[in-house]
């Protein structure tokens, strides 16, 4: 994937491939996407003649197309270039137990790099001669700007305690989380011209996949540490960015929502949110929403893909994302 991130100046190629070849990261949306492919064309036959196009011939047993495995690494490139976003607003200095980008060359550069694997990512997505593809993934780049704003928003006093604050919170998850994933698996779905309730099944796959993703995500920022999670814990307090357990708590605890309304910013505010947090039940249900998402996404696979280890695969991958420890 380097390959794709050279660039004439030597420290914005640098800095753009710094995870890549630094760290490997978890790399799950790239797996989810490879394991689509095989599991939507497990016994696609090579084309006939040696002159096809070269994007649609299969390039490993099984049938993974080409351009599937580089709608992977688009997935990868789109990703990444969120986390250098994300680390300049939140002010991270460790992603991946290691400086991050913004730490190391420092925030213009950080965005720069991030523009720039996202042009790269655009680029290597005309490559792939779909437009319908192009339109879906393009839609999640815009997800991404929107789950941002959305995440910087502050509550107004009418909307505590009603149901519309945890859809809210779960319509930001989908924008900065479960988009890339839920897109990229319809994308690997549209390539392979699956029909439509396979295509539908990916795409419910990829979502409901990243929403248990997030919401473990949340529960770590309680439970992890710099070492299991390569960021410390409760940044997302420390941030001021509101998670479904703080979510919770305030359900029984409403003093929780001043808290969140200036973000976490008082003296004293981050260990009482913790202290609300541990005196409820919000990280077991967390916990308990994220099994349920990760259940119906399983479910849609058995219904439109026929049996094989990839979907076997599938299913052990969104287990895994429950069980995740960083």
């Amino acid at each position: 994937m380097t390959s794709l991130l050279t660039s004439s100046h030597p420290v914005l190629a640098k800095c753009a491939q710094y995870f890549f070849t630094a760290s490997s990261g978890k790399k799950v949306r790239p797996t989810m996407v490879i394991l689509m492919s095989y599991a939507l064309n497990p016994n696609q036959p090579p084309l006939p003649t040696p002159d096809a196009d070269v994007l649609r011939q299969p390039t490993m047993e099984g049938g993974l197309l080409e351009t599937q495995r580089r709608l992977a690494e688009i997935t990868e490139m789109i990703h990444t270039a969120s986390l250098f976003h994300d680390d300049v607003i939140d002010k991270s200095s460790v992603r991946r137990n290691m400086p991050s980008v913004n730490h190391q060359f420092g925030n213009k550069m950080a965005i720069l790099a991030g523009d720039f694997l996202l042009a790269r990512a655009s680029v290597s997505l005309a490559r792939l001669r779909d437009i319908e593809v192009v339109e879906v993934m393009s839609t999640v780049i815009e997800h991404l700007v929107k789950g941002e704003v959305m995440q910087m928003r502050v509550l107004s006093k009418d909307e505590r305690g009603t149901d519309g604050v945890m859809e809210y919170y779960l319509k930001k998850n989908f924008y900065k989380t479960s988009s890339l994933m839920a897109n990229s698996c319809m994308s690997a779905a549209l390539l392979a011209d699956c029909t439509p309730n396979q295509v539908k099944a990916a795409y419910e796959y990829g979502k409901h996949v990243g929403n248990a993703f997030q919401l473990i995500d949340d529960v770590l920022d309680f439970e992890g540490n710099v070492s299991t999670m390569g960021k410390p814990a409760l940044a997302d307090l420390h941030s001021g960015v509101t998670t479904a357990p703080v979510l919770y708590a305030a359900e029984t605890y409403p003093e929780v929502y001043d808290m969140v309304e200036r973000k976490f910013e008082n003296p004293g505010d981050i260990d009482r949110a913790i202290e609300l947090v541990n005196m409820t039940d919000g990280i077991e249900r967390t916990r308990e929403l994220a099994r349920v998402h990760a259940e119906v996404a399983c479910e849609g696979l058995y219904e439109a893909i026929g049996d094989s280890v990839y979907r076997d695969g599938l299913v052990n991958l969104a287990r895994r994302v429950l069980e995740r420890q960083n």
